[in-house]
């Protein structure tokens, strides 16, 4: 789930962080921290709080738990 699809349904990137500290007694830091990609538990969460109309697709998470490569590694 994209942040951008969140913030689409609930009208504005202050709404939607609004909804989200609400629900999940987290902090507006913790949210921002996110980057556009939603963290997959907190997708299912708000597939299943918003009845669906927001949806938790499981293939933008294919490299979720993949170790991430150091930018030394990259810049080889």
């Amino acid at each position: 789930m994209l942040f951008s699809d969140v913030i689409k349904h609930y009208g504005s990137r202050a709404e939607a962080v609004k909804a989200i500290t609400e629900a999940f007694h987290i902090t507006r830091a913790a949210v921002y921290q996110w980057g556009e990609l939603v963290p997959p538990r907190r997708a299912m969460e708000l597939e299943r709080l918003t009845g669906g109309a927001l949806r938790y697709d499981p293939a933008l998470y294919a490299d979720w738990n993949k170790p991430k490569r150091r930018a030394e590694e990259r810049a080889a």
